[in-house]
């Protein structure tokens, strides 16, 4: 993950559909979900401990599209 930025930590369902969006949107991510590497490993985790990274040049647009689907939600 060499130029790619954590912008978000959530749940695996919030980080899918953020993902789905991103992607929708011609951005590239990539996730890192610790509660099944836990899992694997035999460890626990937190439940809300998967993350979301784009690259850096999409950071910006990334975290828009995120506010507007959070504040879709809060409606």
């Amino acid at each position: 993950m060499n130029d790619f930025v954590k912008i978000i930590t959530g749940s695996a369902i919030t980080i899918s559909r953020f993902e789905f969006l991103l992607n929708e949107n011609n951005i590239e991510t990539r996730v890192r979900d610790n509660v099944e590497s836990a899992r694997l490993a035999g460890f626990g985790a937190q439940q809300n401990d998967v993350e979301l990274f784009v690259q850096s040049v999409n950071v910006g647009k990334a975290q828009s599209i995120i506010a507007e689907a959070e504040n879709e939600t809060e409606e």
